[in-house]
């Protein structure tokens, strides 16, 4: 007997997953939004330490560059 089954490449119909294409997306541009506000985040608290000289005021000043972006993102 014949398997009449779509085998081969997706333009000839081959079955795709759409939920899981959907989920990978989503999470692509979670971790593009949270990785960029880290980046920017990070490169802002060491600016402000090394021109105020302090490593706790950069700390603090991080947590709250992340708290009030991650808000905002959400």
């Amino acid at each position: 007997m014949a398997d009449h089954s779509p085998t081969g490449p997706v333009e000839l119909g081959a079955q795709m997953d759409y939920a899981e294409h959907d989920r990978t997306y989503h999470g692509f541009l979670a971790l593009a939004k949270y990785g960029s506000l880290f980046c920017a985040g990070i490169l802002i608290a060491m600016a402000f330490g090394f021109f105020a000289g302090g490593f706790f005021s950069a700390a603090i000043l991080f947590i709250l560059i992340m708290a009030i972006g991650a808000f905002i993102l959400r």
